[in-house]
């Protein structure tokens, strides 16, 4: 306990220097490091390349000032190979679907008067 009272509370696990570099959560993860160059092939799917190369892609990151690794960009296109972007959002939207969705939210405020004013007395 501090000054103050409260304990302080230690970073989680997955964010500790000691974990892997490759870890689901750690800060430099494969999956975050991945993630931009998916960005970045969907980009360039959007923009009209049906099955983008690896050089799309890289001119997209380049362009956006983000620094490209070849081996990374290389297993982003080798597994996209042969498969379409729109068919894997489907198949990954039914995913989702599985987790269930929110609440109904809460309910309503309640009415406000409305009605005729008592007479002063």
């Amino acid at each position: 306990f501090g000054s103050s009272g409260r304990r302080a509370l230690a970073p989680p696990a997955c964010l500790s220097r000691e974990k892997s570099l490759l870890a689901p959560c750690g800060p430099i993860s494969s999956v975050a490091m991945g993630m931009k160059y998916l960005a970045a092939y969907m980009m360039a799917v959007v923009g009209g390349k049906e099955s983008p190369t690896t050089e799309d892609v890289q001119a997209i990151l380049e362009a956006g000032g983000i620094e490209c690794e070849k081996e990374m960009l290389d297993r982003v296109i080798s597994n996209m190979e042969g498969k379409q972007v729109h068919e894997l959002i489907a198949a990954g939207s039914l995913k989702f679907a599985a987790c269930g969705g929110g609440g109904g939210g809460g309910g309503g405020g309640g009415g406000g008067g409305g009605g005729v004013a008592a007479p002063a007395a």
